[in-house]
């Protein structure tokens, strides 16, 4: 899968002037073909979103920016009715008809003469086939899709299963996916207004010991000095649950260590590793006794870090 260029370059948007402003390439942003399945989407926006979040990128705007793109992308292309909307739209962008000029209307229902640039086009095809939930007076009016955000935990998220949603005077019983990720959307058929479908914008919240990174698990893991030296077994939080993890002796502050398919779960049903970094750390009141042995320690050790590297910067 091809990357996609930055934001604004390179995307399919054009410069100021053109019979069609601001349009983008879904297709080259998700680094995929027109005839790709969703699957293939689905997969080329998981691998996308990971490699731009704003979790990923603390304060890179040009990676939010692209993840915003990405996730817009996705929310057309992965739905069947928007995707072709989009097809019949883009098959026009380049001819005459955006300005007030008589364009040709593949679809009847749909003027594509009356907008003025991409956006205005996206703004009422999100608008169309994405109906926020409004009062319904009358039983027989169509059907409208509507959205609502879900926070999930990292575990969950991993996990997926049964999941108990409050929404509005009702409660739906849910059977989510594993290996969700944040800007994933899920799609309940029927479950919207008058028959119309829910879309699930999945929030992934942070974990306080394990951080999401592409496919793989990080975490941090502190030892004493002495386990540092002697090496030890030491028990390490994982996606499954608390596993003993062999730390060899003489390792570095932080030094990674790894463990193999203990990460995140991919598109093929395979996972990611865990990275284990340490983390030495001095007890901050230790006892006389220790203080003592810590003394002869010292009274005999040959090691001086300072001798190591004898080059110091000017």
């Amino acid at each position: 899968m091809t990357p996609p260029p930055p934001a604004g370059a390179g995307n399919g948007t054009m410069k100021t002037g053109s019979p069609m402003q601001n349009f983008r390439n879904y297709y080259q942003i998700l680094g995929v073909e027109r005839h790709a399945s969703p699957s293939d989407i689905k997969r080329a926006y998981r691998q996308l979103a990971r490699r731009y979040h704003p979790d990923l990128n603390p304060g890179d705007k040009a990676a939010e920016e692209q993840f915003k793109i990405i996730g817009e992308a996705y929310q057309v292309l992965s739905d069947s009715e928007k995707r072709a909307e989009y097809n019949r739209f883009g098959q026009y962008w380049q001819q005459k008809g955006f300005q007030g000029e008589t364009a040709p209307r593949p679809n009847p229902d749909f003027d594509y003469s009356r907008f003025p640039d991409f956006q205005d086009f996206l703004d009422q095809l999100l608008i169309r086939f994405t109906r926020r939930s409004e009062p319904r007076q009358e039983s027989w009016e169509s059907p409208g899709d509507i959205e609502a955000r879900l926070n999930i935990s990292l575990q969950q998220a991993y996990k997926g299963g049964r999941q108990r949603l409050s929404l509005a005077a009702r409660t739906l019983e849910i059977n989510l996916p594993p290996g969700m990720v944040t800007g994933q959307r899920i799609r309940l058929r029927k479950q919207g207004d008058n028959g119309g479908d829910l879309y699930l914008n999945i929030q992934v919240s942070p974990d306080e010991q394990l951080r999401l990174q592409g496919d793989d698990i990080h975490c941090t893991l502190p030892i004493t000095p002495s386990e540092a030296i002697l090496g030890t077994h030491a028990q390490v939080p994982t996606l499954d649950g608390s596993v003993k993890m062999v730390i060899p002796p003489r390792v570095q502050n932080h030094q990674r260590l790894r463990l193999p398919g203990r990460g995140y779960l991919r598109e093929d049903q395979s996972r990611g590793d865990q990275i284990v970094e340490l983390l030495i750390q001095v007890p901050l009141e230790p006892s006389p006794q220790e203080l003592q042995l810590y003394e002869q320690i010292r009274q005999i050790e040959r090691f001086n870090p300072r001798t190591q590297n004898t080059s110091v910067s000017s």
